[in-house]
Formats: C-alpha cells, sequence, structure tokens
C-alpha cells in the first residue's frame, strides 16, 4: 500500500502550492486550487468559492500530472479530469441525487470506478467492488491533515488521479 500525506489550508479559496509527501517522507508531487483568471476569482468569491474549482497536480519539478475542474450546464454538476501521463480523460458525475450525499462515479469510457463520499471517515474509491484507495481530511484548527491510501492491487497508482478529484470533488465539493 502506498500511503500519502498532505496539509491543505482550512480556508477553501486557498491558491497555495501544497506539498504531497510519500511514505518515505520525501515530496512526491504538489497540489494546487488555480483560477484560469483574475476575475473568475473575483466572481467565485461571490459563489462561496464553490463555482470555479480546479485543482492541479504536478510533479516536483512542475510538470503536469492531472487537473480536474468542476463543470456547471443547465444545472447540472459533473467534474472532468484530465490525466497528462496517460492521455486518459475522466468524467465524474454523481450517481444518486436523491440521497444526501451521493456516491460519485469516475469512468474514462471503459472503466468505472465509485466513489463513496464519506464526511468524517475515509471516502473510498472502488472499482468492481472492491476498495482501490482511501481519502481521508481531519481538521486541525488552521488547516486540514489529508491522507490518501492507495492499494497494492489498484489499477491506478499515481497519486495525482486521487489527490485532484479528492480535492475537487471532496475537499470543495458541488
Amino acid at each position: 500500500m502506498k500511503i500519502f500525506t498532505y496539509k491543505q489550508p482550512a480556508a477553501i479559496e486557498s491558491t497555495e502550492l501544497v506539498e504531497i509527501v510519500n511514505e518515505a517522507g520525501e515530496v512526491s508531487s504538489t497540489v494546487q486550487r488555480v483560477y484560469s483568471s483574475g476575475l473568475k476569482k473575483v466572481f467565485d468569491r461571490t459563489m462561496d468559492y464553490r463555482y470555479f474549482v480546479r485543482f492541479d497536480v504536478s510533479d516536483v519539478a512542475g510538470q503536469a500530472l492531472f487537473t480536474c475542474k468542476k463543470m456547471s450546464r443547465r444545472g447540472r454538476v459533473h467534474f472532468r479530469g484530465k490525466d497528462f501521463v496517460t492521455g486518459k480523460d475522466y468524467m465524474i458525475a454523481y450517481d444518486g441525487w436523491q440521497i444526501m450525499i451521493p456516491d460519485l462515479i469516475i469512468t474514462d469510457g471503459v472503466q468505472q470506478i465509485k466513489l463513496n463520499k464519506e464526511m468524517e471517515d475515509w471516502s473510498v474509491f472502488s472499482l468492481d467492488d472492491q476498495p482501490i484507495a482511501r481519502w481521508q481530511a481531519v481538521f486541525c484548527e488552521t488547516h486540514f491533515e489529508i491522507t490518501l491510501q492507495i492499494e497494492d492491487n489498484s489499477p491506478i497508482q499515481h497519486e495525482a488521479f486521487f489527490i485532484a478529484i479528492g480535492q475537487a470533488v471532496l475537499f470543495v465539493g458541488a
């Protein structure tokens, strides 16, 4: 199992570059909330910083690995992910709007990963009903201590995929 940790500022509007640390204690990547323009950031303030949501994960040299962006069209919300390593595009959409905290489906058109969103516990990424990763944020006054665990049997082994989606969907949300 791979384990990654990082400290995310508590303010969801933060655009601070955050270092991701692997189990060996080394920085393996970074994550950052990004606005494509200052105007979008100003407008987002009026929407409680939940309208323009985009998180980019990069390697330690600054090379883009994965991005996840919120999309709002005609009252429907979904997220789009782009894996710059494999070139795959992902659609992340809610499954079951009727329930209080709906699950999310992450698909590249071939495989379908389910994300069970939990507010106070581990949010679990599953493929064929088997857990492949877990993401958890624990509040610590000024920041969140976030942990990601990736199972050895996961078909996706790089942390960028799970962290970008976790930040956009679980940390900020809809």
